[in-house]
């Protein structure tokens, strides 16, 4: 009988109790572990979830909570865990960039407990933000293989402008195919020379400047309101988690150091369509830019690095 398998949160606020939520219904993991440096948290998450496996219908799996030992036997590690974009009292949109001191520290101290106690080799999906700060960190300050360390990056500002461009459309988003790029925060970049609708080519009825802008204030306006985003981002992670569990080979834009690409090589991190299957991020794709996309993903690349200075990456 094949092992059940067996996902690990780490970081159980906002975000990571609705992964744990979704992740309960999906009906493909027999084991989900919680871990939190509050350890009350942690039990109280996984114990409020493991009571609703008792109703009726509900998939029969098992829920606990854990110390880093948890991480044995994990075949996807989930990462929320850091420090979180505060409500704006005004009108200027807050940095997810400015979180990197804390949430930086934080990554390291997660990574190192990843590397000695994650015997399996997960793949290890961070939600963290800076997203791309945060990857470039985990990717490449630990001996941990580089394709099993990745971000949801601008897979959800993707999610958003599929939203708005069906919207403005008048179409499914599920019918739109586009692209956000770059830095998952305000210089976040949509790929318009790609955007198609139906298989026909649609860019040239947007202007990019406003799109980027309503597709990165919706996420400000969402924060605003609730005070948080989670729901968007716990599916992009567990869409991430399955397709690497049942190395479903799809691509997605996710967070990942740059090796080539784009006229760099392994100093930044930043979203990028990746191939996305059992062995995690396995393969980069570069895109073909039209000369605002190229300008605006540098631009983009060099807030990254500015935030990536400020963490302290070597």
């Amino acid at each position: 009988m094949p092992k059940p398998l067996k996902l690990a949160i780490v970081g159980m606020g906002h975000v990571g109790s609705h992964v744990l939520a979704d992740a309960a219904s999906m009906n493909i993991f027999g084991e989900i572990v919680c871990i939190d440096i509050n350890k009350d948290v942690a039990f109280g998450e996984a114990l409020d979830q493991y009571h609703a496996t008792g109703i009726p219908g509900a998939v029969n799996t098992t829920i606990t909570s854990a110390g880093w030992e948890g991480l044995s036997g994990a075949d996807i590690v989930i990462v929320t865990a850091g420090d979180s974009i505060q409500k704006s009292d005004d009108d200027e949109l807050p940095d997810r960039a400015g979180l990197v001191k804390i949430t930086g520290n934080v990554t390291r101290s997660v990574m190192g407990e990843i590397v000695k106690h994650a015997d399996t080799e997960p793949a290890v999906i961070f939600v963290t933000n800076p997203a791309d700060t945060i990857v470039w960190i985990a990717q490449n300050e630990f001996d941990y293989p580089e394709n099993k360390v990745f971000g949801t990056g601008t897979m959800l500002d993707t999610a958003r402008l599929r939203r708005y461009v069906g919207t403005e459309l008048n179409v499914s988003p599920q019918s739109v195919e586009g692209l956000m790029i770059g830095e998952h925060g305000l210089s976040a970049v949509p790929v318009l020379s790609g955007l198609r609708v139906g298989w026909s080519p649609v860019g040239d009825q947007f202007v990019p400047e406003e799109v980027a802008d309503a597709v990165i204030k919706s996420a400000y306006e969402l924060i605003n309101a609730k005070g948080w985003t989670d729901a968007g981002v716990s599916a992009c992670a567990l869409s991430l988690a399955r397709a690497v569990l049942f190395d479903e080979r799809v691509i997605y834009p996710v967070a990942t150091t740059l090796r080539g690409e784009h006229g760099h090589d392994g100093d930044v991190a930043i979203s990028v369509p990746c191939l996305v299957g059992k062995d995690g991020a396995e393969k980069r794709y570069e895109l073909e830019l039209n000369e605002w996309e190229t300008k605006a993903l540098e631009k983009s690349i060099e807030a990254v690095q500015a935030a990536m200075a400020n963490a302290g990456c070597r």
